[in-house]
């Protein structure tokens, strides 16, 4: 009886397939981290959500494996600790976008950019809405609509540029994963 035995991968295999497999929440932690340095930018505040929500949609969408739902907690708490607003709001956005993005994840990763950015938006105006109303509930007060607003919109608006760079990033992972 004749067993294969497959070349076991060398240190510098294995430390790529693990970079590879780290790069979308290490990219996430890391773009958290930029837009919190005080860059002077307008709007500053609501990039990073928009940046977080966006990146939580494109790597569930196409690579779920490095996007999972217990990544995305820490994802949510740890922006949650850098951004200072109620915690567990954003770990409770970010697991239902995630949840959402899995449930379609056949249909939609087989659309065109067009109906993929559609329904991006309609989940970032849903989580906007839906952080506005739950913020509003815990700290008992009446919000102004604005910063929502402006929030969905900033998400919406960029999504395309990061879903750019997040598709070449994601295609050198693949290519390199072959070799």
């Amino acid at each position: 009886m004749a067993m294969n035995f497959l070349p076991r991968p060398d240190p510098w295999q294995q430390l790529d397939a693990v970079a590879r497999a780290a790069f979308p929440a290490a990219g996430t932690v890391l773009g958290l981290l930029a837009l919190a340095v005080p860059l002077g930018l307008p709007e500053q505040a609501a990039l990073a959500p928009a940046f977080l929500f966006a990146s939580v949609y494109f790597w569930s969408l196409f690579r779920p494996a490095a996007m999972t739902p217990a990544l995305v907690f820490a994802l949510g708490l740890f922006a949650d600790l850098l951004g200072g607003g109620p915690l567990g709001l954003d770990v409770l956005l970010l697991l239902l976008l995630c949840a959402l993005t899995r449930r379609w994840r056949r249909t939609l990763a087989r659309q065109s950019f067009l109906v993929v950015w559609l329904v991006f938006s309609g989940f970032a105006a849903a989580g906007a809405a839906l952080a506005f109303a739950l913020t509003a509930l815990l700290t008992l007060t009446l919000l102004p609509p604005a910063p929502a607003l402006v929030e969905a919109g900033l998400a919406i608006g960029f999504y395309p540029l990061l879903a750019v760079l997040f598709t070449r990033a994601h295609r050198s992972l693949a290519a390199g994963a072959e070799r």
